[in-house]
């Protein structure tokens, strides 16, 4: 007779004693008000009333003390007067702090009051022994930081809470320029949480610490220190309020925003050292962050009466023409107009009498002229000769530089996404924005360029213009998604793509294009589309047994947790559980915890329709976010939800999951995959008829012959 299910056979350890294998019973476990169970792993997480139906048979679990009477003796031991025990017991928190129900007990003893008093006043006594005793020093308040910020994460009770003098003191951690480093991560990481979980907090902190007092950190070597910085800095951007955003309109370039960085100060670009993707993430939203200052400049229309805006214009026909601005007194009213018409006709602008009116249309706004203005100014010999050489051709091939640098403006500001929200999960910067302090402005100055060279080549004519700006785009796109670390290498790797290089592409794209669209060709593509999805169907099964490790999505995005995802091999069970940290290849099957049979789910939403894009406000607002959610549905009102790390696995998991439930697979991977399959398919079919003419249609029957004579009898 089998045992009862509620009966499992683990083994228990205790200190000073050997594992013993012994029966416990599920239901109940006796004596939690003194002793608790833990899982002998490296998280000593405690079994509880939600977790314990997760115990497996021949799980490995410690008899130790239970989180209440654990939380009293560290609430007790962290007060104690030797340094050694308080170091012991700080050190024992800050790993016990980890543990949700843990945390619970020692927060309901009020033991973040008492971290934060320690912080405060305890520190203080503890640094006159600090030439003694510095790495204890530096140990102790290491720990004691850990221990608060684990036990902040559990998110149980508020940011808000914290006094100025703590958050002073946080900040003098940070702006001491030789402090421990497991210190400063900490103090960085709360400083961090604090922005972003509370208004008021961003407002306490903005006023005892400054971008400046952070920039030090990433001069250093210490990537783990640079990126925590850089956290910092991208949090004080997102909380900022509009006033502290804007720049002085008298000044060209934008990005002197005191909010920014300058590329002097980011180390990790010019570094060596691979960088993970923590550091990738937070460069792409200072990038984006950066990036977005240029919204109100590209959002503003130019004023036709606003003097100083003219003034802009003027300028750049003083720089182009070599010419002053006359006095109100030189020539007829009706002369310095026909003057003026013709140098802003040379200028490019569609509107030869007030180019004013050009700058009206948003997007690009004010950014436009900024960008002509920088042009002007910082690269003045390319300036002129480009104003020059096309305003005195008499061929209609001149091209228009005002036009141009408006609708260029407009393509970068949409390629480069100015204005949009980031992403939680996105990786994807640019290195070579990070070598130049005003490195928008140089972008312009080099694209500008080629679109000039790029019309010459092409021998436009006005009528041309959309056309040019088409070929701009596609240059500029595919030099991008090489990732050029530099400006300098940007610009070589648009030498190589030429007007002519480009139509090499596009014709090689469009022959592999063209050599399927014959009758015959589609219908054997019709014919042989459903062995390929099969094919795809497949692959998408086999990769949801391999499984994916998903982010839990928090307010502090590198202290989330991981848990994985993965289907049986016979695809009727879907195993999931937590990680401690990201896998290095495949989990197993028998360490996730939960299992959700395939034949209970009942739907697959994404997108706005999940419940935790419902939940999350901050989430609802991210489209990238929102892009990648997709939640299971099953029994009545259970769900488990998921936000796939990339574009890649979101399609790939959507794709499975209808898959399984017999539905049809509608992504873009899976459009792509079917196009390239399928013409892969074909050419191997048609290797034979290599330069061969397929006929449109079949070739007719012949008539039947009038005798069968030919026709030999082997019998």
């Amino acid at each position: 007779m089998p045992p009862p299910a509620d009966i499992l056979k683990v083994a228990i350890e205790w200190p000073g004693a050997f594992p013993k294998l012994m029966e416990i019973d599920q239901v109940s476990l006796p004596n939690h008000e003194t002793y608790a169970l833990q899982n002998a792993d490296s998280t000593n997480f405690y079994i509880t009333e939600k977790n314990r139906n997760n115990i497996k048979n021949g799980s490995i679990l410690r008899l130790t003390t239970s989180p209440a009477q654990m939380a009293m003796q560290l609430y007790e031991r962290v007060q104690s007067t030797s340094l050694d025990m308080k170091l012991d017991a700080l050190k024992e928190l800050a790993n016990s702090s980890r543990d949700i129900t843990f945390a619970q007990e020692f927060i309901n003893l009020d033991g973040i009051t008492l971290l934060v008093q320690m912080v405060e006043s305890g520190t203080e006594r503890y640094q006159k022994l600090q030439k003694m005793m510095k790495p204890c020093f530096g140990e102790m308040l290491s720990f004691t930081l850990t221990a608060f910020v684990e036990l902040m994460d559990h998110g149980i009770i508020s940011w808000d809470t914290f006094s100025v003098a703590f958050i002073k003191k946080i900040a003098s951690f940070v702006c001491k320029s030789s402090m421990d480093s497991a210190v400063l991560q900490r103090s960085l990481a709360i400083l961090e949480s604090m922005v972003l979980n509370s208004q008021d907090l961003y407002q306490k902190v903005a006023q005892e610490i400054t971008i400046g007092q952070l920039l030090p950190h990433l001069q250093g070597t210490d990537q783990d220190i640079q990126t925590y910085t850089i956290a910092v800095i991208n949090a004080l951007f997102l909380k900022a309020p509009e006033e502290k955003r804007q720049f002085d309109e008298s000044n060209v370039n934008i990005l002197d925003c005191p909010l920014t960085v300058s590329a002097s100060d980011l180390n990790v670009i010019r570094s060596t050292k691979p960088i993970n993707d923590e550091m990738a993430h937070q460069l792409y939203m200072l990038q984006v962050l950066t990036f977005n200052l240029l919204e109100d400049r590209m959002m503003t229309k130019m004023d036709p009466q606003d003097q100083a805006q003219r003034d802009i214009i003027f300028e750049l026909r003083r720089i182009a023409f070599d010419v002053e601005c006359e006095s109100n007194n030189s020539g007829s009213i009706e002369k310095r107009k026909s003057m003026y018409t013709r140098d802003y006709k040379k200028l490019g602008f569609i509107n030869h009498v007030n180019p004013a009116v050009d700058f009206t249309q948003i997007p690009p706004g004010m950014l436009a002229l900024d960008n002509m203005l920088y042009f002007a100014r910082h690269h003045q010999d390319s300036y002129i000769r480009i104003v020059l050489e096309n305003s005195s051709r008499e061929d209609k091939h001149e091209c228009p530089f005002g036009r141009s640098s408006i609708e260029l403006t407009k393509m970068l500001c949409e390629i480069l996404k100015v204005g949009e929200l980031p992403s939680e999960n996105c990786h994807d910067f640019h290195p070579m924005f990070f070598t130049h302090d005003r490195s928008f402005g140089e972008f312009f100055c080099i694209c500008i360029q080629l679109l000039n060279k790029t019309w010459k080549e092409m021998r436009a004519t006005s009528e041309d213009f959309n056309k040019v700006m088409q070929v701009v785009r596609e240059q500029i796109t595919r030099a991008l998604t090489v990732k050029p670390n530099s400006l300098d290498q940007f610009k070589s790797r648009l030498q190589n793509l030429s007007y002519t290089e480009i139509l090499k592409i596009r014709q090689s794209e469009r022959m592999n294009q063209e050599d399927f669209q014959s009758r015959p060709i589609l219908e054997l593509r019709e014919k042989i589309q459903p062995e390929i999805m099969e094919l795809i169907k497949q692959q998408r099964l086999n990769r949801l047994c391999e499984g994916t490790c998903f982010r839990k999505i928090s307010s502090r995005r590198r202290q989330d947790k991981f848990w994985y995802c993965r289907l049986s091999p016979n695809h009727k069970v879907l195993h999931y559980g937590d990680l401690e940290e990201s896998p290095q290849g495949e989990v197993p099957h028998d360490s996730l915890q939960d299992k959700l049979p395939v034949a209970d789910i009942k739907a697959v939403v994404t997108g706005k329709d999940c419940p935790h894009m419902k939940e999350k406000g901050a989430l609802k607002q991210n489209k990238e976010v929102l892009e990648l959610a997709f939640s299971i549905l099953y029994e009545s009102d259970e769900y488990l939800n998921f936000i796939a790390p990339d574009k890649h696995e979101y399609c790939m998991w959507t794709d499975g999951l209808n898959a399984l439930l017999g539905k049809e697979m509608t992504s873009e991977f899976t459009r792509s995959d079917l196009d390239t399959l399928l013409n892969m398919e074909m050419k191997l079919r048609l290797l034979d008829l290599e330069n061969i003419q397929i006929p449109e249609a079949p070739p007719p029957i012949p008539k039947e012959p009038s005798n069968y004579d030919f026709v030999y009898d082997c019998n």
